[in-house]
């Protein structure tokens, strides 16, 4: 059994407004240090498959399917063996 982290960001061509808003709010509490910020999605999901390229492939699979917009979205993702 291998479980996915899957991590799903706007792409850097694409603007993203709640992050300026936690930027400025983190700017207005001292952090002045932060240049930008990107809000993203974090995403777990249990795959019972035999072996890591299988269970690759299907990650990849639900990614390019449902979970990420193509479009105005990237993503990246880890497995680890359960």
């Amino acid at each position: 059994m291998f479980q996915a982290k899957i991590y799903v960001t706007l792409r850097k061509s694409v603007l993203d407004p709640q992050g300026g808003v936690v930027r400025k709010s983190l700017y207005a509490m001292g952090y002045q240090n932060v240049p930008e910020v990107r809000i993203g999605r974090y995403m777990v999901v249990d795959l019972e498959v035999a072996d890591q390229d299988a269970a690759a492939k299907q990650v990849r699979d639900m990614c390019d399917k449902l979970l990420v917009n193509p479009v105005i979205e990237d993503y990246t993702f880890e497995l680890v063996e359960v």
